[in-house]
């Protein structure tokens, strides 16, 4: 229910004469101080922090670290939060000058007709017409202020001076514009009381917490002034161009009260969409904390990890590409600039892949791994992990075969041919070489993207490791020429092993009943050998055509330790599996002739 507005003593005089213009002026002034904020925190971020960490060491240094980064802390909520108070008042402005447009649309018809507007709205009349039974012309009156402008009393018989429906008319519009000002007063006179920062230096998560109550706030009040202008359903391309002819102001206020929707905009500069995100995260982090559930537990494990890294200042430089929470969460980060880099790749997880801890640490080491792998062979490469759908996830019971269905897949490539086209757009460089990895479930994602909208946007090699199938049966169905499409599949990995559908329910259960180690081992008994697994053909088989590269065994399925499936987890990595991590980054950086090849199975 909406809560009563309380009444009003504006009046039409005053919203008349009210001066927009200095509401706008004192947004002006707070986007000042917002900028001032971001300029000094990102001086504290990419100077003092970087020099301190590459100078000095030592319990003092320590000391110096942590204290700029609260200050830089602070400095990131003083940015938010003025550039908050400027979108308020920009949009407080916006929406009382069409108010205004409608009062002086009113005034204007009454000047025109000789009508008097009284101060409290009502309208005055003179005498016009003609009576039914003398002729002589209607006197006139007064149109009063009625409690539903638009609804008319009936007249009855007696015919009606024509200037009274007019008037009823005006004096309408008069009131609605008056109540509909009065309604956006108390409205932002709420947001902006509530905008108010607690006394101190520093800024506690419950600080953010309420920034991120704060910001939706303000998001909802400006949805008429800015978020109605975002070209959602526009291409890539498009939403660059939209970027570009925005002036600065109009950007930092984007930025400032949608940085989720901005950060999450395929096409949008990879500089500006970390920016957006790296304030996001911390909008993220103080709306989970107000939360007391399992589900806001694990993303936010998740989230905060990702935090520690982005401040850590690792190399290759890390970008926040995406970060969201819904569904299982969303986060796409890249290792290297991928607007300037020549050679981009972005890897796609699957099952069992969400927004926790184990994907900050792990997932994100994958793409770590190869980036700095890529950048042996040629410096202008960036990699990218992309957790940009909901991956199924193994669990108890039927839900577990979710990840069996194509439906996850088909969603997860129509988003992924979205990503791949900003990425594509926005690279600066005329002879980009991107290149698709797909890896368990997500390799199935990456074939499904390859069949929606002429293929994946600009992607010239496609990577496939751990694959149970990709939804086609020959690497040339890709759309990429077979000869630039590489697998990986390790001989103790059992999802590249997994049943094909035409092998009854064996595989199905196998899995409900012990996840991919039960599904390997009921296949494997219904029908040995076969080429087929359970979203097509075996992409390390001949029949499917591609190139496989050469990689190591990896530990076996039973073992003196027990079941173990870590063979499905070591192709990224240099440590465990040197020549399946090398082979990655040979094709990543272009460089695929170099790579070897083996035999199929």
């Amino acid at each position: 229910m909406t809560p009563p507005v309380p009444s009003s003593t504006l009046t039409w005089a005053q919203l008349r004469d009210l001066r927009c213009a200095e509401l706008e002026g004192a947004a002006d002034g707070w986007g000042k101080a917002s900028n001032r904020a971001d300029a000094g925190r990102d001086r504290i971020e990419k100077q003092l922090l970087n020099g301190l960490r590459e100078t000095q060491r030592g319990a003092a240094a320590d000391a110096a670290v942590g204290r700029l980064r609260q200050l830089s802390q602070n400095l990131q909520y003083v940015y938010t939060e003025c550039g908050l108070v400027r979108t308020a008042l920009n949009s407080l402005a916006h929406e009382m000058r069409a108010q205004q447009r409608a009062l002086r649309d009113a005034l204007d018809d009454a000047e025109a007709l000789r009508f008097t507007v009284h101060a409290d709205g009502s309208v005055t009349y003179p005498e016009a017409g003609e009576g039914l039974v003398d002729g002589k012309p209607l006197p006139g009156g007064t149109a009063s202020v009625t409690a539903s402008p638009g609804l008319l009393p009936p007249s009855g018989l007696v015919a009606p001076n024509p200037n009274a429906g007019k008037a009823q008319d005006i004096a309408d519009r008069v009131t609605k514009a008056v109540r509909t000002a009065a309604e956006i007063d108390w409205r932002f006179a709420g947001i902006l009381r509530d905008l108010k920062a607690e006394e101190g230096l520093k800024v506690p998560d419950r600080t953010w917490t309420d920034a991120a109550g704060d910001a939706a706030a303000v998001r909802d009040a400006a949805r008429g002034y800015l978020k109605s202008g975002i070209p959602r359903d526009a291409s890539p391309a498009a939403r660059k161009a939209w970027w570009a002819g925005l002036t600065d102001e109009q950007r930092e206020e984007y930025l400032a009260v949608y940085p989720d929707q901005i950060g999450n905009l395929d096409g949008i500069p990879a500089l500006v969409r970390d920016t957006a995100n790296r304030d996001n995260l911390q909008l993220l982090i103080g709306k989970l904390e107000g939360q007391d559930d399992a589900d806001a537990e694990t993303k936010l494990a998740g989230l905060r990890e990702i935090d520690r890294q982005l401040k850590e200042g690792r190399q290759p430089p890390m970008f926040l590409l995406g970060i969201g929470d819904e569904g299982n969460g969303r986060a796409i980060v890249s290792y290297g600039n991928p607007d300037t880099a020549r050679n981009v790749s972005a890897y796609v997880p699957g099952l069992n892949t969400s927004l926790d801890e184990d994907f900050a640490r792990n997932d994100l080491k994958r793409a770590r791994d190869t980036a700095k792998g890529a950048n042996k062979y040629d410096h202008s490469s960036a990699a990218i992990v992309w957790l940009g759908y909901d991956a199924p996830q193994s669990v108890d019971g039927l839900d577990s075969l979710d990840v069996m269905g194509d439906e996850r897949a088909e969603r997860g490539g129509d988003a992924f041919n979205q990503f791949m086209g900003g990425i594509s757009a926005t690279n600066e460089n005329e002879d980009q070489h991107l290149t698709a990895i797909g890896h368990s479930y997500g390799s199935r994602t990456v074939g499904a993207a390859t069949q929606q909208g002429g293929g994946i946007p600009g992607v010239d090699d496609i990577i496939l490791v751990g694959s149970p199938g990709v939804g086609v049966d020959r690497a040339e169905d890709l759309g990429v020429g077979k000869g630039h499409v590489f697998v990986g599949a390790a001989e103790n990995d059992v999802v590249t092993k997994l049943p094909s559908k035409n092998q009854g329910i064996a595989g199905a259960v196998g899995w409900a009943a012990a996840g991919p180690a039960g599904a390997y081992l009921m296949g494997d008994i219904a029908d040995p050998g076969d080429d087929d697994l359970w979203f097509g053909r075996d992409p390390a088989s001949e029949a499917f055509g591609a190139r496989r590269f050469p990689v190591g065994e990896g530990p076996r399925l039973v073992s003196g330790s027990g079941v173990s499936i870590d063979a499905h987890s070591q192709y990224f990595d240099p440590q465990r599996d040197a020549v399946s991590a090398d082979s990655i980054a040979l094709i990543t950086a272009g460089r695929a002739d170099k790579v070897k090849i083996e035999g199929s199975r």
